[in-house]
């Protein structure tokens, strides 16, 4: 692993502070130590420019101290990903979906999963989540299936492939993880759900939505949480019916067990399909409880409207809406090549162009909005502590080659470096390379086992 070296960069764009300005910032044992604005641009003859400093292996390696001009490029903190499926990731040889509907993945899925084993799991859990480190996401939140339906192992087994992935990639990226409680489920059910909470998740997920008795499992999640002092994390509404209002329960109970800002609720679809009247009435009450949320708009524009006939319902949220009532809204990848959406490849840049097409958000203050909305946001829905460019805070951050927001949009550069936990971890090169020999490795190790061949059984 590199060592922890000095870094001071300089020329350094940050769009999320002062777009006027440059800057010159410093790196101290893995902390920003400076953040200070510059003048003009400024010259410094000791300092050698980004793209040059792949000549300089000394400098990536973390065997001398960095002095890198960005020569205006921006740097923003590392992404974060606040809603991912990445136990699911790469599974779509395996598990089909003809219709495309959510109700077709979710029982196939089901159908599938005894079959998976650990590794397989754990090796997707690795290359999705090293994909996106790849892309600049240095923290990501992700929902684990737990199929108690089909045993007390096949549910585990999903949490402990997780757990063992989230201590190898400590070192490089923080993962939180969030098992989704299924529904309807007995007294022996919610033991296995307690165990699960005891070998040391992160939070508690669930989708009451598709329950017959929501309000009863949204309770039932509410008084596990309290007992454990975990957050919540709930998919919600995600359906086109525009009656379903699940959100409103749950945003009765926040504020009735005093979980203020330790609620998160995601997709919202059945927004999208309500009158204006009344969504904005679910908003307010929304803002009212301090929820926070979260849009997936690449896989609901996937999966949402398959029933209709023109005009269709395309399922993303009311982003805009959201975001203007004062409730921190981030965007997020979902799910990577798998039933419930053939593509993705956990780029956040991506994602929020999608999400900028479909909630019409491409004004200059809209586009700096949805850097916000996958940056510092999402930041605060996972609760992290010491995140952004700011003196004190972890150095985590992606440099990427462009200098305004208009530019990164519009281009979406792939060439982008990555600094996490006090070393650089990938660099543009003629065939991109991790800095890491370990992350080298993990990454060949998942790709075998993970590919898009169509699977054949794997073992341990």
């Amino acid at each position: 692993m590199a060592s922890c070296a000095d870094l001071d960069l300089l020329n350094v764009r940050l769009p999320l502070e002062n777009e006027s300005l440059l800057y010159r910032i410093s790196v101290r044992d893995g902390k920003w130590a400076r953040v200070q604005a510059q003048e003009a641009t400024a010259v410094q003859p000791d300092f050698v420019s980004l793209e040059r400093g792949a000549l300089r292996k000394e400098i990536y390696d973390g065997s001398a101290a960095g002095q890198l001009d960005l020569e205006g490029k921006m740097l923003l903190p590392g992404f974060v990903d606040s809603h991912m499926h990445l136990d699911k990731s790469f599974s779509l040889t395996a598990v089909d979906n003809v219709s495309g509907t959510l109700e077709e993945a979710i029982r196939n899925y089901a159908a599938a999963s005894p079959d998976f084993t650990k590794f397989e799991i754990k090796s997707r859990i690795m290359r999705s989540s090293l994909q996106a480190l790849s892309f600049g996401t240095t923290h990501i939140r992700t929902h684990l299936d737990f199929n108690i339906r089909a045993s007390r192992e096949v549910a585990l087994r999903t949490v402990e492939a997780a757990l063992e992935a989230k201590q190898q990639l400590a070192p490089y990226m923080t993962l939180q993880l969030f098992p989704m409680v299924p529904f309807g489920l007995d007294d022996s059910g919610y033991e296995i759900v307690e165990e699960a909470l005891q070998m040391g998740v992160d939070g508690i997920g669930g989708a009451p939505h598709l329950s017959p008795t929501p309000k009863e499992d949204i309770d039932r999640i509410f008084a596990l949480a309290e007992k454990y002092d975990l957050p919540i994390d709930l998919h919600s509404d995600e359906t086109d019916n525009p009656l379903m209002r699940t959100v409103e329960h749950t945003a009765l109970r926040t504020k009735e067990y005093g979980y203020r800002g330790r609620v998160t609720v995601d997709h919202l679809c059945a927004l999208a399909s309500m009158t204006d009247q009344d969504a904005h009435q679910v908003i307010r009450r929304m803002a009212d409880a301090g929820l926070k949320a979260v849009s997936l708009p690449a896989v609901n524009l996937y999966l949402q409207g398959r029933l209709d006939g023109y005009p269709v319902r395309r399922g993303v949220t009311r982003l805009r809406e959201i975001w203007e009532a004062g409730i921190p809204i981030a965007v997020a990848s979902d799910n990577i090549h798998d039933p419930f959406h053939p593509f993705g490849r956990g780029d956040l840049l991506q994602i929020a162009l999608i999400g900028s097409y479909a909630a019409h958000m491409g004004r200059p203050a809209d586009l700096r909005t949805l850097l916000r909305m996958i940056t510092d946001v999402p930041a605060s829905v996972l609760g992290l502590e010491g995140y952004g460019v700011k003196a004190g805070c972890d150095a985590n951050f992606v440099i990427a080659d462009a200098e305004t927001p208009e530019e990164l949009f519009t281009l979406l550069p792939e060439r982008r470096w990555v600094y996490s936990r006090g070393k650089w971890l990938r660099e543009p090169a003629a065939k991109a390379q991790w800095r890491d020999s370990s992350l080298a490795g993990w990454w060949e190790e998942a790709s075998e086992a993970v590919s898009f061949r169509k699977r054949e059984s794997v073992t341990e």
